[in-house]
């Protein structure tokens, strides 16, 4: 059986609990409990099993605090042998406006720490799921802006985003990063 490691990066506590930071962990959850599957605490973050016709998918939700995701990743990876062309890392993007999202194939970090420090790990040749959070903030208030909550009316902009995000990591799984970013980066 294929297996594939889907990662929701994201801080663990409750005071990160749905902040825009947290994007990845709100897919994730959301993907989780459509699959009726609960995360339990494990070495290096939370993590959940099932399976979607016949591939076994592993989620995690890294507890290494953002800026050492690498750990969480590099250890699940290994652990359970999967290669990094099934690892798909979901995270929260300030370059993109909130409702808007992007599958990318590989590429850089794009400023953001915790897929710097999985790239010093791991490389960059791994798929990543970027859900786009704004950024809608003054000069030197961008931690604030990405640490901050969601309102009623982002979680409304970002209900759909997270919806298409539980096909996508489907289409991932099934059909590839290529044929996946062909029929939803268009959208």
């Amino acid at each position: 059986m294929e297996k594939y490691l889907i990662v929701g990066l994201g801080n663990p506590g409750p005071e990160y609990h749905e902040t825009r930071h947290n994007a990845g962990w709100i897919v994730i959850d959301s993907f989780a409990k459509e699959q009726g599957v609960a995360f339990e605490d494990k070495r290096y973050g939370f993590v959940a099993e099932t399976s979607v016709k016949g591939r076994k998918l592993f989620l995690l939700k890294p507890t290494t605090f953002m800026n050492l995701s690498g750990n969480a990743v590099r250890y699940w990876l290994e652990k359970e042998n999967i290669p990094t062309e099934h690892l798909l890392v979901i995270v929260d993007d300030l370059a993109l406006p909130l409702g808007k999202m992007r599958l990318k194939g590989n590429g850089s970090n794009g400023g953001h720490n915790g897929l710097g420090h999985i790239q010093q790990l791991i490389g960059q040749k791994y798929a990543r799921l970027r859900i786009g959070i704004g950024a809608d903030f003054l000069k030197g208030q961008q931690v604030d802006w990405v640490l901050g909550k969601f309102s009623d009316d982002d979680k409304k902009t970002l209900e759909p985003i997270v919806d298409t995000s539980r096909e996508i990591i489907k289409s991932f799984c099934l059909a590839g990063v290529d044929r996946t970013m062909n029929q939803y980066n268009k959208k």
